[in-house]
């Protein structure tokens, strides 16, 4: 059997780790052989307890990523894939490379620990990168769009990667959960698939049926030519230049390569006839089985309604400057007969929330999703968070805002499956 030997940086409780699990067979095999996740600001590391309690201690970090990668370097084995869902936040770089506080941003920090580990482990670099973050990566900062994803690619480019990506709604592709993620794929030269991508002479051919994103997630046929520019300079100069004309949209479409700092681009979209997962299949229909606290007092419905309505409403700043503030109305409760809408960090509490998943029950009552229901969204076994170590259990509030961190388990599997068929 081959074994493909994985580290999964910002592990949270797994989720990279489950889905290449599943992807596995009897000829191929991700094998997670170490593992870090460090939450800022938290002393009790909910989402590292509960790693361990699921996969053991062995070979896990639970310590702030760059002083791992600064002063401890050598725990970090040689490895043949590294993945991970870095936090989005700034990319900018601030002062040349080789210093060692050289970006803005409190979190931006953390894709630079990935990129040392890069750079740092040379020619032992890990062949392939599986990445994940938020959409609105590829038009960052407001000010520059683009910008933070330029950096990214050109780094990696200069680090002899070749790089595809896909913003990709779960939802899309038959799972129970609208999560628009984007997916990075990055491939080391002298790879089978980098050699593939550098022979490819339609660009169009990869994005669209070829590469490995592709055949995991089809989509339709492209009709338009794709966008096609170079990320000139060095990182500083694209920190500080790319997009400074401030145009109101980015240059990154929805889909794409990256060669040789050489951008392919063009929307895309999904192409799934596939049976789908709905609300009303993850949810819970025996109401006595839902503890009491997550049904809605029926004084308190008012405010439900009030929040995730739309309203238009006169309000005065600090300052005293006053301005109309405008929202438009969710639909209330959520619809049963859909994917469930994303699940946020603030999903937990029982306080009135725009944002919180609400339903209506079969009897007519009203109830917020517990956090066996939003385990079941992102596709992780059942109370996989529930147990911290020494046998505590983990607060419920806690358990929900973990799952808004998380990802969608399927949509790693597919991923990893593809990857498997090109190595």
């Amino acid at each position: 059997m081959m074994k493909i030997n994985v580290i999964e940086l910002f592990a949270g409780v797994g989720g990279f780790r489950l889905g290449l699990d599943l992807a596995s067979n009897e000829e191929s095999k991700f094998e997670t052989i170490w593992s870090s996740q460090w939450e800022p600001g938290t002393k009790l590391q909910y989402a590292s307890q509960i790693y361990i309690n699921k996969f053991g201690p062995k070979n896990h970090s639970c310590e702030d990523i760059q002083e791992v990668v600064e002063h401890k370097f050598n725990q970090i084995p040689d490895h043949d894939l590294l993945v991970g869902g870095f936090p989005c936040q700034d990319y900018s770089v601030a002062r040349t490379l080789s210093q060692a506080k050289r970006i803005f941003g409190k979190k931006g920090v953390l894709w630079w620990s990935i990129f040392n580990i890069l750079n740092m482990k040379k020619d032992k670099a890990p062949s392939f990168l599986l990445l994940e973050n938020v959409d609105r990566l590829l038009k960052s900062p407001s000010g520059q769009r683009g910008r933070d994803f330029a950096v990214m690619l050109a780094s990696l480019s200069d680090l002899g990667y070749v790089v595809e990506w896909r913003i990709i709604n779960a939802a899309d592709y038959g799972f129970p959960q609208r999560r628009r993620r984007v997916f990075i794929t990055g491939y080391k030269k002298g790879t089978k698939v980098y050699k593939k991508i550098k022979a490819e002479k339609n660009i169009n051919k990869w994005i669209e049926q070829k590469g490995v994103i592709a055949n995991a997630f089809p989509i339709e046929k492209i009709k338009v030519r794709l966008d096609e520019f170079k990320i000139e300079g060095d990182l500083k100069h694209i920190s500080d230049n790319f997009s400074s004309n401030k145009p109101t949209k980015s240059p990154f479409e929805n889909s794409g390569v990256m060669i040789n700092r050489k951008v392919y681009t063009t929307k895309t979209i999904p192409n799934y006839s596939g049976k789908r997962t709905l609300l009303s299949d993850i949810i819970i229909h025996d109401e006595e089985k839902i503890p009491a606290e997550y049904y809605i007092r029926k004084e308190d419905l008012y405010r439900w309604e009030y929040l995730k309505g739309g309203k238009k409403e006169k309000r005065k700043s600090k300052g005293g400057f006053e301005y109309f503030y405008s929202e438009g109305p969710m639909v209330f409760p959520d619809s049963l007969n859909k994917p469930s809408r994303t699940i946020v960090t603030g999903e937990g509490g029982s306080s009135p929330s725009r944002f919180k998943h609400v339903i209506k029950t079969k009897s007519g009552r009203y109830r917020r999703l517990i956090p066996l229901e939003l385990e079941k969204l992102n596709m992780f076994p059942d109370n996989h968070t529930r147990d911290l170590l020494n046998g505590k259990q983990t607060p419920d509030v806690k358990r929900a805002f973990i799952m808004g961190n998380a990802l969608v388990v399927g949509v790693i599997q597919k991923l990893g499956e593809s990857l498997l068929k090109y190595i």
